[in-house]
C-alpha cells in the first residue's frame, strides 16, 4: 500500500468514526421519538445529589444508552470495524454525555442549557481514546475529530432544532 492509499484508508476510518459519534448522539433522540415514554427509565433513577439537584436528569435514559450503543455496534460491524468495538465506542460516547450532564447539574445548569465544549468534547473524546488504543486512529486524528465534531455539533444543532428533530437548539 502506498502513502496515498494509506491516507485514504485513514480518512475513511475517521469518517466512519465520525458517523459513529453522530449515531451515538442521534440514536437516543430517534428512539425517544419512536418509543415515546416506553423504556424511558432515567439512568439516575430520579435520584438527587447532595446539592439537591438530579444526578443526571430525566432525558438520560437506559433506552437512549441502548439505542446509541447498539446503533454504533451495528454500523461498526457493517463497515468491518467489529461489533464489540462499536458497542464500546457508542457506550463511551454516551458515558461522556452522562459526565457532561452530571457536570452541568453540579454547575446549576438545566439539561437544556448550553455549555459549549462541555456539551461536545467528553462524548467525542472518550470513544476516540478507545479508537486510538484499538489502533484505528492516531492522537492527531483524535484531535481533528474532536474539533470537527464540536464545530459540527455547534453549527448543526440549531438547524436540527428548526427542522423539529431536536427539542433544544443546542
Amino acid at each position: 500500500m502506498d502513502q496515498a492509499d494509506g491516507e485514504l484508508s485513514l480518512l475513511k476510518i475517521l469518517l466512519e468514526l465520525f458517523v459513529m459519534l453522530v449515531l451515538a448522539n442521534g440514536a437516543p433522540v430517534v428512539a425517544a421519538r419512536l418509543f415515546r415514554r416506553k423504556w424511558a427509565a432515567p439512568v439516575d433513577g430520579g435520584r438527587l445529589w447532595s446539592d439537591s439537584r438530579r444526578v443526571l436528569g430525566k432525558s438520560k435514559t437506559w433506552r437512549g444508552l441502548a439505542a446509541g450503543s447498539l446503533s454504533c455496534a451495528l454500523f461498526s460491524w457493517a463497515v468491518g470495524l467489529g461489533f464489540m468495538f462499536g458497542l464500546l465506542f457508542g457506550a463511551l460516547g454516551l458515558l461522556g454525555d452522562l459526565l457532561s450532564s452530571f457536570t452541568k447539574r453540579r454547575m446549576g445548569l438545566d439539561s437544556s442549557a448550553r455549555a459549549v465544549g462541555l456539551d461536545q468534547v467528553p462524548e467525542c473524546l472518550l470513544p476516540m481514546i478507545l479508537a486510538v488504543f484499538w489502533g484505528l486512529a492516531t492522537w492527531w486524528g483524535l484531535v481533528v475529530l474532536v474539533l470537527i465534531f464540536t464545530v459540527a455539533n455547534i453549527l448543526f444543532s440549531p438547524l436540527l432544532y428548526q427542522l423539529g428533530i431536536r427539542r433544544h437548539p443546542h
